[in-house]
């Protein structure tokens, strides 16, 4: 017995002295961090049914891509059973099929990313009006009168582009109504973020220098009562132009802010506009197509951190030396001015060859000469992958699979290993709060364009400015922590307590209430 036990005891000292004489095994490394995603429109196959589902996942699987930007919501229809807007009328699996969870599930079984894709202001684009009685073109479009007429309208007057009709963002119900509707999105569904289209003035001006849109009635009301004018401003009019580029930027904000109170860590992305030349070549950024002709002042919402990241449409022909120099001058300024967030250049995959597809990833997520790099690269779209397969859409699926084989296969393919979506460290480690409020007289009429200033008492934030939008709502994004006055400029005609004091605290939300102001009789 004491034999046995002794062999035993020796036994175990053996065992205990390889366990800590070993050689221990390389640590896996983790995958690098860079943003891959595709952009899968609903206007082609990709969502329309479990089975297409099953097959783009797999795809985006091949691609070792980390993020699917899905097309949930097009002009207002949604890909989706539980959302503010209608569901769509085309030609999906019939309900109970619902396509937003269905990508979700299998995606991120598969370990990638859903951002919904949401267009922000086409409202419709054919003679046949939407079947839902509820739908925005139905409620507020062509038969609408009156501020119930939400449609966009250019200084002629003229309010459709062929069969397109566009939301007038200035005009308050409308703004709301698209806050709402991504509000829904995000409350409903376990997304990973949100990706905004068309979240900008629409084309079809008559120069680049300026945008003949933005004059519903209502709008162009909001800002004579602003400016104390009467006249109807002129497309070129300066005051005009920053008044509504404001009314795009500060719907941008209550989007952010209102996704940070439903879920911090949701992704709020957009779509930048890059038309043309970049300000290289242009002078300034001031002078670009983006901030003069569609009033899409992307720069300073990445400066505000009022989006998490910029997906550029960097869409140019790599084959043509000056669309290719436009190329590269966007990339430049997108991976410089990210700052602490997130840029990512989108390439048109339909406009080039396979292999000029492939230099453009290269180029993309090259260092500047600053020395600054992008977050990643995002592919349009996964329907038509390659110049060819868009003039042939019998080559779709075949040029898609030499899509992936040239960027994944070889030890020098862009895409040879698997990368992980960077991570936002200002929301996974906070070091700024929000501040919210609301403006109302005490018979429920909001205030519209009323100026608030938050004013630091304590720490070290800074003195900032904010209109009220047309709902009374107003919002001050990533403010440093510390004790704040809130002060409202009161209107003629009102009266009340002028200012609140908000505690903003890293990662949280203050609220301050202005919501039993008095007209004087």
């Amino acid at each position: 017995m004491k034999r046995r036990a002794a062999t035993a005891w020796m036994a175990m000292i053996g065992l205990l002295a390889a366990l800590f004489t070993a050689t221990p095994a390389a640590a896996e490394e983790p995958p690098p961090e860079q943003w891959r995603s595709l952009w899968v429109d609903a206007f082609n196959d990709g969502i329309y049914t479990p089975d297409q589902v099953s097959t783009l996942v797999e795809e985006a699987t091949q691609l070792n891509v980390n993020a699917l930007i899905v097309q949930v919501a097009r002009r207002y229809d949604c890909f989706c059973n539980r959302a503010l807007y209608p569901r769509t009328d085309a030609a999906i699996t019939p309900a109970p099929y619902d396509p937003l969870d269905e990508v979700i599930e299998q995606a991120h079984a598969a370990g990638i990313e859903v951002h919904a894709w949401v267009n922000v202001n086409t409202m419709w684009n054919s003679a046949t009006p939407p079947r839902s009685p509820e739908h925005v073109f139905n409620q507020h479009g062509p038969s609408a009168t009156g501020e119930d007429r939400w449609l966009n309208k250019k200084a002629d007057g003229s309010e459709l582009v062929g069969a397109n009709a566009y939301v007038d963002p200035g005009h308050p119900e409308a703004a709301a109504y698209i806050v709402d509707g991504v509000r829904s999105i995000v409350s409903q569904y376990d997304v990973d973020g949100i990706n905004l289209d068309y979240v900008r003035y629409p084309d079809g001006s008559s120069t680049t220098t300026h945008s003949d849109w933005g004059y519903n009635d209502v709008s162009v009301a909001r800002f004579q009562e602003l400016t104390g004018r009467t006249d109807v401003p002129a497309p070129e009019d300066a005051a005009w132009g920053d008044w509504r580029r404001e009314q795009i930027t500060n719907l941008v904000r209550k989007i952010y802010l209102a996704m940070y109170e439903i879920n911090p860590l949701a992704r709020l992305s957009h779509d930048g506009i890059t038309y043309a030349y970049g300000p290289q070549t242009m002078g300034s950024w001031e002078q670009t197509r983006p901030y003069a002709e569609v009033l899409q002042d992307w720069k300073a919402w990445l400066a505000e951190g009022i989006v998490d990241t910029t997906v550029a449409m960097n869409y140019k022909r790599n084959w043509m030396d000056d669309q290719a120099q436009m190329f590269d001058e966007w990339n430049e300024v997108l991976a410089d001015w990210q700052g602490d967030r997130h840029s990512v250049s989108g390439p048109a995959l339909y406009l080039n060859s396979i292999e000029d597809s492939v230099d453009q990833v290269r180029d993309a997520l090259a260092p500047t000469t600053a020395g600054n790099t992008m977050a990643g690269w995002s592919g349009y779209s996964y329907a038509v992958t390659s110049l060819d397969a868009n003039g042939d859409a019998s080559l779709r699926d075949s040029e898609r699979q030499k899509l992936i084989e040239a960027l994944t296969v070889g030890q020098d393919a862009p895409f040879a290993q698997k990368a992980s979506v960077p991570e936002m460290t200002w929301k996974t480690q906070p070091t700024t709060g929000q501040v919210v409020g609301q403006a109302n007289l005490i018979t429920g009429v909001p205030l519209d364009q009323v100026r608030f200033t938050l004013e630091p008492i304590t720490g070290s934030g800074s003195t900032q400015e904010r209109l009220s939008d047309g709902t009374g709502w107003f919002g001050f994004a990533n403010v440093d922590p510390g004790v704040y006055f809130v002060k409202i400029t009161m209107p003629d005609g009102v009266v009340g307590t002028p200012l609140a004091v908000v505690r903003v605290t890293a990662g949280d939300i203050a609220s301050a209430d202005f919501t039993r102001l008095i007209p004087l009789p």
